[in-house]
């Protein structure tokens, strides 16, 4: 995981709790057969690295097509694959960042196609509605809940007793959300007793409304030098460097 390799190259150690699974979804001929046709969109946007990783494939050869991608991870699992990204966020990674592009001002008689996963949020579709354009949505992918097993469990509950975990990074709502449910009540205790990690206000809310007291440290972005660097940041005012 490249942010645990950063992590671990300044000399933190790191422990990798999976607390969901992504998975393919549904019948990938019949979206194929329903995406035919994607010279018909006026833009076509990735809203995760996961979006291109499981819906790439159904642009083909098309290499021409005018691209939104969600973040820069998202563009740049775009670019690897071969496809020019026409259209990112502005100021922020986020949706209200690409709502804010002067592309997408404007929107009346458009069509557009958003790329994403079966439980992602639904601002974007419902702004741009909103804004005129006729938005298709295909899902590709889905986020389920890990079942980490209990001797698993068990061993982050004895790095967390025995002092060793200062920090839980969660970099999604989704993420953090699901690694709150799978906590054991022991373990739950022991994520409010360290900070969190989290990309932005909007995440930090997020956790507040679900119950988490733990202090929170805000990164500018959910990209992994972004985490870092607030985590360094944090450590130099504890240390008083």
């Amino acid at each position: 995981m490249p942010l645990c390799r950063l992590l671990e190259a300044q000399g933190a150690s790191t422990l990798r709790l999976p607390a969901v699974e992504i998975k393919s979804l549904g019948d990938r001929r019949a979206l194929a057969a329903d995406l035919s046709a994607l010279e018909g969109f006026d833009l076509i946007i990735f809203t995760s690295a996961n979006a291109v990783r499981f819906g790439a494939s159904f642009l083909g050869q098309k290499r021409d097509l005018p691209l939104a991608a969600l973040g820069a991870a998202t563009a740049r699992a775009l670019n690897q694959a071969g496809y020019r990204v026409a259209v990112q966020p502005v100021g922020t990674t986020d949706s209200e960042g690409l709502l804010l592009h002067p592309r997408l001002e404007r929107l009346a008689g458009h069509r557009i196609l958003i790329i994403k996963g079966s439980n992602g949020r639904q601002l974007l579709e419902q702004e741009l509605t909103r804004r005129g354009a006729q938005v298709v949505q295909a899902d590709v992918y889905e986020v389920v809940p890990a079942t980490p097993s209990a001797a698993t469990l068990a061993v982050v509950h004895e790095r967390f007793a025995a002092g060793e975990l200062h920090v839980i990074t969660a970099t999604s709502l989704n993420l953090a959300g699901a690694l709150l449910e799978l906590a054991p009540l022991k373990l739950r205790s022991e994520f409010e007793r360290v900070h969190w990690l989290v990309p932005g206000a909007r995440i930090a809310a997020g956790l507040r409304e679900r119950g988490l007291k733990a202090p929170l440290l805000q990164a500018e972005s959910a990209e992994d030098q972004d985490l870092v660097a607030a985590l360094l940041r944090w450590r130099s005012s504890v240390s008083g460097a």
